[in-house]
């Protein structure tokens, strides 16, 4: 890894980050150092370390905003917004049992990655709660975008453009978020024994419902599978919308509450069955198309799947191989017109294939363009993204 910096104010940072580009000198952006597994490697010989911008600056209940420094564990985040019965509303899932790796996740790395759970079918993504930035560029310029409240208004909107940039944009200092209660009550029904067409088939019609399904996943298991459909609210809006919603899909019905409805979105949110080091996918489909490519990955690369997003997002451990199985994924998401993400391989892997969806020619280009006015001596996780 090098040279570490770890600045403590925005200036600091700021001064670090345009001694780099002056050089020009190649940094790596390390907050918590949960995720670094996901992307392409990025190879510095220094790192620039925001954990000591941590501290949460304002937080106004009644007016369900909160603002954090980049550096501030996601959990003390949390933590506070329990104090008052309040969440962030996107659910970020929590990659460590994933990558295999350690130390605490931080809230600006959940921008950086545009982490969002189980939780986006009906909240939105971390970007839609996202409502202000600031950050440093490749020049080592201070920016801000956005706002401290809900209504603020800024022109170009670049609190959707830095989020999910992986540190490639710029390096965040801090975020603004609007924030929202937490449920008097949770439960999931539960169907079981379905196959995944069929539990596909029972999340698309209960996602098509009034009842306001909150978690719409499929986990297949040797035991029998898990179709698994949780509802939040008040407690007889609960009793109501469980009783309809039984009645909708009829079948082998079950209710989970309390300890085993949380164990079992924690696993949805950890992806924590896949256990080892064997290549993991992250898939994006119209749900409708998702048995399809589950079939043809498991008889092709032996896949093992956990479906989220009413079927629209597939997690599929693949057997290993020198590309990850990367050219088998990709042409059977391609022919149904959806997108496929390396999140776990070792780096040799990460480094020789695309591990991101790759662009159209002229979509590239202006992904380039964008980096090159943002960093344009390219200092910022190199590579990261892109070869």
């Amino acid at each position: 890894m090098g040279e570490v910096f770890t600045p403590d104010t925005e200036a600091d940072l700021a001064a670090v980050v345009a001694d780099a580009n002056a050089g020009p000198t190649p940094l790596q952006i390390v907050g918590g150092g949960t995720k670094l597994g996901l992307g392409r490697p990025v190879e510095t010989a220094k790192t620039l370390n925001v954990s000591g911008l941590s501290g949460i600056t304002l937080y106004e209940p009644g007016a369900l905003t909160l603002v954090a420094k980049a550096g501030t564990p996601l959990a003390e985040v949390q933590a506070t917004l329990q104090t008052e019965g309040q969440r962030l509303p996107f659910e970020p899932m929590d990659y460590r049992s994933l990558l295999r790796s350690e130390g605490a996740p931080t809230i600006g790395g959940t921008v950086a990655i545009n982490n969002s759970g189980s939780r986006r079918i009906q909240a939105g993504a971390c970007r839609d709660s996202l409502i202000g930035v600031r950050f440093v560029n490749g020049r080592g310029e201070v920016v801000k975008n956005g706002g401290r409240v809900m209504k603020n208004v800024t022109g170009l909107d670049l609190v959707k453009l830095m989020c999910g940039s992986y540190g490639t944009l710029g390096v965040l200092t801090e975020l603004s978020f609007k924030v929202l209660p937490i449920n008097e009550r949770e439960a999931t029904l539960v169907l079981n024994g379905l196959s995944v067409e069929d539990g596909v088939r029972a999340l698309s019609a209960a996602l098509g419902s009034p009842f306001e399904v909150t978690g719409a996943a499929h986990l297949p298991e040797a035991a029998g599978s898990l179709t698994a459909l949780r509802v939040e609210g008040f407690a007889g809006q609960v009793d109501y919308r469980l009783g309809k919603l039984g009645e909708l899909l009829g079948g082998d019905i079950s209710v989970l509450e309390g300890v085993a409805h949380n164990q079992l979105w924690q696993r949805v949110g950890t992806v924590s069955d896949f256990d080892g080091t064997a290549p993991v996918w992250r898939i994006s489909v119209k749900p409708g198309d998702a048995p399809q490519v589950v079939e043809v990955l498991r008889s092709t690369v032996g896949a093992d799947v956990l479906l989220d997003w009413g079927g629209g997002l597939i997690w599929a451990r693949v057997a290993d191989g020198p590309d990850g199985a990367a050219q088998v994924v990709r042409q059977t998401v391609n022919r149904v017109g959806g997108h496929a993400t390396l999140v776990r391989a070792s780096d040799s892997v990460r480094a020789s294939v695309p591990v991101f969806e790759p662009q159209a020619t002229r979509l590239a280009q202006i992904s380039a363009d964008i980096r090159a006015k943002f960093d344009p001596s390219g200092v910022l996780n190199p590579g990261r993204m892109v070869a």
